[in-house]
């Protein structure tokens, strides 16, 4: 399923420069299955409009 865009969302500059800011994963251990952009793009949701979590739409991330 393709997720909508929302106006909240990061432009690909604006990812490359928080990007760069992330430092690498450490080695051993799990590999991550979560999408590092699309939940700032839901915390970035989160924080514009003001709801809880919970209430946020369906297709971010859980």
């Amino acid at each position: 399923m393709t997720r909508l865009s929302y106006d909240t969302d990061l432009t690909d500059y604006q990812w490359e420069i928080l990007k760069s800011l992330i430092p690498p994963a450490k080695t051993g251990g799990r590999n991550s299955s979560v999408n590092i952009r699309e939940v700032l793009n839901a915390i970035f949701y989160l924080l514009a409009n003001g709801i809880k979590w919970r209430a946020m739409a369906h297709d971010f991330p859980k």
